[in-house]
C-alpha cells in the first residue's frame, strides 16, 4: 500500500507528527502486527505530546525565564532557611489558581532568582503564561510607553500573563512611576495611587 498520498495530506492538515509516525510504523516489520485500532492511536498520541511540547517551548520562550532552573534540582540542604513542604506546595501552581502572590524574600546569594524561575518553569509546564521581568526593566519599559502612549496596551498584556515575576527590586528604586494594584493604572511618583 502506497501511504505517500495520506503522508502528504496529513501534513497538509498540520499533523506532522502524525505523517512522521505513520511513516515510521509502515517502516517497522513488527508494527504490521498491531491492529488497527493501536496504530490509530499511537498516531494520535505522537500528534498530541507533539503539540503540548511545542506550546510548552513557546510559553518558555515567552516567559524569558533568567535562569533554566526547574523544581526538581531545588537543593534543600542550602542552608537558606527554604521550607521543603512549603515549597513542594507553591510547586503544585494552586496559588496562581487562586491568583495569589508570592514574595521571596532573603540575603543576596541565596537563590531567590533561581528559586522564582523553578517556579516560573513549573508554572510553564503545568500550562500557565509566564512572563519574568527584572523591576528596573519593567519600570522603564512603562515610563517609555507611556510616553508612546501604549501604556494601557502594555499593562494590557500584563495583566494577561498568568505569572509575572518581577525580580531585582532592590537594586535600582523607581523613580518615575509607581504600579497601583488597585486600579492597575500607572502614576507618577508624586501622585497618590
Amino acid at each position: 500500500m502506497l501511504i505517500h498520498p495520506t503522508v502528504e495530506r496529513l501534513r497538509a492538515l498540520g499533523l506532522t507528527a502524525m505523517a512522521d509516525t505513520l511513516i515510521e510504523l509502515q517502516n517497522n516489520p513488527e508494527a504490521a502486527e498491531m491492529p488497527h485500532p493501536d496504530w490509530l492511536g499511537l498516531l494520535v498520541d505522537r500528534e498530541v505530546t507533539a503539540r503540548d511540547n511545542r506550546r510548552l517551548v513557546r510559553r518558555l520562550t515567552s516567559a524569558k525565564l533568567r535562569q533554566a532552573a526547574t523544581i526538581e534540582n531545588v537543593d534543600y540542604r542550602t542552608a537558606r532557611g527554604l521550607d521543603r513542604s512549603l515549597f513542594q506546595n507553591l510547586a503544585t501552581g494552586q496559588w496562581i489558581r487562586d491568583c495569589n502572590h508570592l514574595v521571596i524574600v532573603g540575603p543576596t546569594g541565596t537563590g531567590k532568582s533561581w528559586l522564582a524561575c523553578a517556579l516560573g518553569n513549573k508554572a510553564c509546564r503545568d500550562g500557565f503564561s509566564v512572563l519574568y521581568k527584572r523591576a528596573p526593566r519593567l519600570f522603564a519599559d512603562l515610563a517609555q510607553a507611556r510616553g508612546e502612549g501604549r501604556l494601557s496596551r502594555l499593562i494590557g498584556a500584563l495583566e494577561r500573563v498568568s505569572l509575572l515575576i518581577l525580580d531585582d527590586w532592590g537594586h535600582s528604586p523607581p523613580t518615575s512611576v509607581a504600579i497601583c494594584s488597585r486600579s492597575s493604572t500607572i502614576a507618577t511618583t508624586k501622585d497618590h495611587c
